[in-house]
C-alpha cells in the first residue's frame, strides 16, 4: 500500500464543516428545480462556475445566494446525509457540523423543523456507515448580539444534539468583544464555545475570541501565526485551532498552500485539527485536506495521524467516547502501517 493510500485510510475527525456549505452542485440543482427558487443558476456548469471566488467577501456573497435557494426545511436532511456520506468515504468517524440557523429563519424557515431534518440526516448516516455527528450553531456575527441572545433561547427550548455555539460570518467590522454576554449565557447553558477568527481579520480578532469570549477552539486562526505572544497564549490556555487549508487557499487567506501556518501552530505546541469547511464549494474533502498537507507541506503519515489523535482530544465528545475512539484509531493505524 503506498503512502497516499495509507493517508486516505487514516481514521479522522472533522471539527469544522458547514452544513449548507456541504451542498453538492447536483443536489443544489435538484433543490432549485424542485422548489422553483428564483436564481440565475440553471445548470451544473452554472453552479460549478459560481463556486469560484475572488476573495473572502465574494465567497460570503456566493454562500448567501446558496442560502436563498434553500426554501424548505426538508432539504436539510439530504444535505446533511450527503455531507456525512462524503466524510464516511474518507474514514471520518465523527463530525461536529455547523448549522447557521438564523440565516434561514430570517428567510422564513422554522428553526425546529430544520433541526429535526438535520438530525434525521444524521441518524440515517449513522445507520448506514456508523459515523456520528453533533451540531454547533453559528450565531452569525453579522446579525448582532441581540439576535444571538434570541438564538440561545431557541437552543434552550430545543437543543437536540447541539453541543456548541460559534460566531461565523464577516469578521471585518464585527469583532468578538460585543458577544461577551452571549458567550457567558452559552457557557451557563453548558454549551462549548468556538469562534471563527483570524480568517479574514488580523490577530486582534483571535485575541478577542480568546480573552473576552473564552473560546475552547478557534476556527481558521490563520493570522494568529503572525503574533508569537498570541501563539503562547493559545498554547497556555489549551485552545485548539480548526485549520481549513484548502478553504484558506480558495478564499485568499493564504496565497499558496506552502504558506499555511499549520506547521507553525504545531511547532508552538498548539493542537490542530484539519477540516474541509465547505467542501463542494472549495472542491475538496477530508482526504484531499490530508493529502495537501503531505504533498505541499511534507507532512508524514505519523504527523497526520498525530493530527487525528489531537482532533479527538480537542473534540467536544465525552471523555469515555474520546478514549474509545483513541483506541480504535490506534488499532486502525497499526493495521495500516503493518501493511504499508
Amino acid at each position: 500500500m503506498d503512502t497516499e493510500e495509507i493517508i486516505r485510510r487514516l481514521p479522522k475527525i472533522e471539527q469544522h464543516v458547514h452544513i449548507v456549505g456541504s451542498t453538492k452542485p447536483e443536489t443544489l440543482l435538484r433543490i432549485i428545480e424542485d422548489s422553483g427558487a428564483e436564481t440565475k443558476l440553471k445548470t451544473l456548469d452554472d453552479i460549478k462556475g459560481f463556486f469560484r471566488y475572488r476573495d473572502f467577501p465574494h465567497f460570503i456573497s456566493v454562500y448567501s445566494t446558496v442560502n436563498d435557494c434553500i426554501i424548505d426545511e426538508k432539504y436539510y436532511e439530504q444535505i446533511t446525509y450527503e455531507m456525512l456520506e462524503s466524510d464516511a468515504g474518507c474514514n471520518v468517524k465523527h463530525v461536529e457540523a455547523i448549522f447557521s440557523a438564523n440565516d434561514h429563519v430570517r428567510r422564513g424557515l422554522d428553526y425546529g423543523e430544520m433541526l429535526d431534518a438535520i438530525n434525521r440526516g444524521i441518524r440515517r448516516a449513522k445507520r448506514k456507515w456508523g459515523i456520528t455527528c453533533t451540531i454547533r450553531v453559528d450565531l452569525v456575527r453579522n446579525y448582532g448580539p441581540g439576535s444571538a441572545l434570541t438564538q440561545l433561547d431557541w437552543l434552550r427550548k430545543k437543543g437536540d444534539n447541539i453541543v456548541a455555539v460559534d460566531i461565523g460570518g464577516s469578521e471585518d467590522g464585527f469583532p468578538p468583544e460585543p458577544y461577551e454576554a452571549v458567550y457567558k449565557k452559552a457557557r451557563d447553558l453548558d454549551l462549548h464555545l468556538v469562534a471563527h477568527a483570524g480568517e479574514a481579520a488580523g490577530p486582534e480578532s483571535v485575541w478577542g475570541a480568546v480573552k473576552t469570549l473564552g473560546v475552547e477552539r478557534i476556527g481558521h486562526g490563520v493570522t494568529a501565526a503572525s503574533d508569537p505572544e498570541l501563539l503562547r497564549e493559545l498554547r497556555t490556555r489549551g485552545v485548539g485551532i480548526e485549520t481549513c487549508p484548502v478553504s484558506n487557499l480558495r478564499t485568499g487567506a493564504i496565497k499558496t498552500m506552502k504558506e499555511h501556518p499549520i506547521r507553525n501552530f504545531i511547532k508552538n505546541g498548539i493542537k490542530v485539527s484539519v477540516n474541509s469547511d465547505d467542501p463542494p464549494m472549495f472542491n475538496t474533502e477530508m482526504n484531499n485536506e490530508y493529502l495537501q498537507l503531505h504533498r505541499e507541506l511534507g507532512f508524514s503519515v505519523d504527523e497526520l495521524m498525530r493530527i487525528s489523535l489531537d482532533s479527538i482530544e480537542t473534540s467536544f465528545l465525552p471523555a469515555k467516547k474520546k478514549e474509545e475512539l483513541r483506541e480504535k484509531f490506534l488499532a486502525e493505524y497499526r493495521g495500516l502501517v503493518s501493511k504499508g
